[in-house]
């Protein structure tokens, strides 16, 4: 029986595995249960297998998903992630500088004479325009050989963060009630309220007050 059994597996061990299976089945019960049970096993190991990476695959997916929706929410709803193009707001700004920009900053507040602001251009709504609020509503803008002047004051307004002597007269402007007058820091090469065809930006105009800036990081810091 020992010779017989042995010759049958040698036999089969060169035959199609479907036959293999039959011939041990037909001749010994129990390691036909024992080969029935491990293929038993190997089958629920690589399901199991299956099921804890499609766990793992769709564990990554919700974290995906989760951050991307959270990232665009932020976006929409609590930030504007901004870079400066152009050289209008230096040295306050300089160009290739990344900020952050608070849009819930004027939740319970109006914008501030001297805030710097991220807003949509009056003139193409589709821009979004970096500028510091210098005219609010109900004044009179005036510029005289550079130096600005509210309400017809003796005095100009201080504007050390100006870096260099501004030139040239604009006005007067009289800023409509729920609009501001905004103008670059550097004020001999900036696009802003004294040259556009809609000069005043609506409140609702303004997206965020300019708050934190990220890079350079050696730069990295609150924007005033």
């Amino acid at each position: 029986n020992d010779f017989s059994h042995w010759s049958v597996l040698c036999r089969c061990r060169f035959g199609v595995s479907g036959i293999i299976i039959e011939r041990i089945e037909a001749y010994d019960s129990g390691v036909s249960k024992g080969l029935t049970f491990r293929k038993h096993f190997i089958r629920e190991e690589e399901t199991m297998n299956k099921i804890f990476i499609w766990r793992e695959l769709f564990s990554y997916l919700g974290v995906i998903i989760f951050a991307g929706g959270l990232a665009l929410f932020l976006n929409k709803v609590v930030v504007v992630n901004a870079q400066i193009p152009s050289e209008s707001m230096e040295k306050t700004i300089m160009v290739g500088d990344r900020i952050f920009g608070n849009r819930l900053a004027y939740l319970s507040q109006d914008p501030q004479r001297f805030d710097i602001v991220i807003f949509r251009l009056p003139d193409d709504e589709s821009q979004l325009y970096i500028k510091r609020v210098i005219g609010l509503p109900g004044e009179t803008v005036e510029i005289v050989d550079g130096q600005v002047y509210i309400n017809g004051a003796e005095e100009p307004l201080e504007d050390g963060f100006v870096p260099e002597m501004p030139v040239g007269d604009a006005g007067p402007y009289y800023v409509k009630e729920g609009c501001y007058f905004m103008m670059g820091d550097n004020r001999n090469c900036s696009e802003d309220s004294r040259f556009w065809e809609q000069p005043f930006v609506r409140r609702d105009q303004i997206e965020a007050k300019a708050g934190f800036r990220y890079f350079p990081l050696n730069k990295m810091g609150i924007v005033e």
